[in-house]
């Protein structure tokens, strides 16, 4: 396997994986450093003939792996990035400019899927039904079982984790002895190669995972639409995931298309919990994550608390050069990103709100930034703004709170800072969201549980390793004398 340690000053080349073999092409896309905008690497720009050559290699494989030896491959997986954990990170702030801390506590979260996957492995996911219950009943059971996909799996996956968001896709394939070819993000495709290599070392036949890149206007339709793909799982936007639903027509899909998610902070709230929770996770990942707080919901009679010990933790808050080990938010994924954070917060303080700090850009670094007296209309918080940006929205009752709440097109995840029960059975059965969580940031999860969300956030299909096993799998049924 080679090795991917990327230094300052040198260009990285890298190759397509197509059931392992390394493929190179003269056309390629340019890797950059969002902190200098310095080229760190390319990769191959795949064609056509690239992309229908990994499918029909993967189809044409049958996988006979035991679930002892899926489960000893991901456990020998996770044990080979740990052991690496500092390289690997070292790629994911390069190529994505999040800070070293950030991209630690990735690695870290990637042997967290890999032992869940391989512990569901081993799991046994039949089913048996008696058959005598009624009058019509015979003396039989009925046995179900789960048995990989006939075709094969397409994954797209997103810049924001280069290496979670890819590894919550690659191991529940393998975990269920199904085959995938997957398109990481252009911006960040490094650590998917990173991770497809650190599985062949660990006994994963090439066959069962391809890692492809390109120019998705080049090859992303035949990525929907190639006859041996069975489903496509997604994360990522909303118009490219509605693009992928009609395209896609007759495949399975699982679309997880980002959030607006909220803070609500009621009158009875621990003050200083919610402001340490809110400012936490709204700069995580340079904001840059699904379940992010998005819109901070602050109850009138304690919102000037609220926004004082917001600025105060805002304050402490280090950003700037990604690899310094100090630094708590690095850069955003491109200067054009910042520019458009900067663009939405500058509309809302014309149309009112009050900067309380940051706004302050320099190529693609944007700082941390605190608003308050926002607008439930302003576009900083109707659409989702994917950045290190604090948008407090003051409400008077918890009927306000819920309806400025359900009033953005999002559906994802949410958090509620109350001791109150009835408030939290009310926010539990009336916020629309796909989770709730009480006393903790919206994106709290275990990389096991299920997580997903509905309207503009998804169909409703969860991801997280057990789910996403559930929904790589066809269910068989039978039945016999008993």
């Amino acid at each position: 396997m080679s090795e991917l340690i990327l230094k300052p000053g040198t260009v990285h080349k890298e190759a397509l994986r197509i059931a392992g073999e390394r493929v190179y092409r003269d056309q390629v896309i340019e890797v950059t450093y969002p902190y200098t905008g310095e080229v760190i690497a390319t990769v191959p720009k795949a064609t056509l003939e690239d992309v229908r050559r990994a499918y029909s290699v993967a189809r044409a494989y049958k996988s006979k792996l035991t679930r002892y030896e899926r489960y000893k491959i991901l456990m020998r997986a996770g044990e080979i990035i740990a052991s690496r954990l500092d390289e690997i990170s070292r790629v994911i702030t390069y190529e994505s400019g999040l800070s070293r801390k950030d991209s630690l506590y990735e690695v870290g979260r990637a042997s967290d899927v890999l032992l869940f996957a391989a512990n569901q492995a081993l799991v046994d996911d039949g089913q048996v039904f008696s058959c005598d219950l009624t009058h019509h009943g015979k003396s039989r059971k009925v046995y179900t079982l789960r048995e990989p996909l006939q075709g094969v799996i397409t994954a797209i996956t997103p810049f924001n984790h280069p290496l979670n968001q890819v590894i919550h896709k690659v191991a529940p394939a393998v975990a269920t002895n199904n085959r995938m070819v997957l398109k990481p993000s252009e911006k960040t495709p490094l650590s998917a190669f990173v991770l497809a290599d650190i599985l062949y070392e660990a006994g994963l036949p090439p066959p069962m995972l391809s890692v492809i890149t390109g120019d998705p206007r080049e090859i992303a339709d035949e990525m929907l639409t190639n006859p041996d793909v069975d489903l496509v799982t997604f994360t990522g936007g909303v118009p490219i995931g509605k693009y992928i639903a009609s395209k896609a027509v007759y495949k399975r899909q699982i679309l997880e298309l980002g959030g607006n998610d909220p803070i609500i902070v009621m009158e009875d709230a621990d003050i200083e919990e919610a402001a340490t929770l809110a400012a936490s996770g709204s700069y995580k990942n340079s904001g840059q994550r699904c379940t992010a707080i998005k819109r901070m919901l602050v109850h009138e009679s304690v919102a000037d608390r609220f926004v004082d010990l917001l600025v105060q933790k805002t304050l402490s808050i280090k950003h700037g050069d990604p690899m310094d080990p100090s630094t708590d938010v690095g850069t955003v994924i491109d200067e054009e990103a910042a520019r458009h954070f900067e663009g939405v917060v500058n509309e809302a303080i014309a149309a009112g709100a009050r900067l309380l700090h940051g706004n302050v850009r320099k190529g693609a670094l944007y700082a941390p930034t605190v608003l308050d007296r926002v607008s439930p209309e302003m576009r900083v918080v109707k659409h989702e703004t994917f950045g290190p940006v604090s948008p407090v929205i003051r409400f008077k009752d918890i009927e306000e709170a819920i309806r400025i709440s359900n009033g953005t097109a999002f559906g994802l995840s949410s958090s509620v800072c109350t001791n109150r029960l009835d408030y939290i059975t009310r926010f539990i059965s009336e916020l629309n969201v796909g989770s709730v969580n009480v006393r903790e940031v919206p994106g709290y999860r275990l990389e096991l549980t299920p997580f997903g969300g509905i309207k503009d956030s998804g169909l409703g299909y969860k991801e997280g390793v057990l789910e996403a096993m559930k929904s790589f799998c066809n269910t068989k049924t039978y039945s016999l004398p008993w």
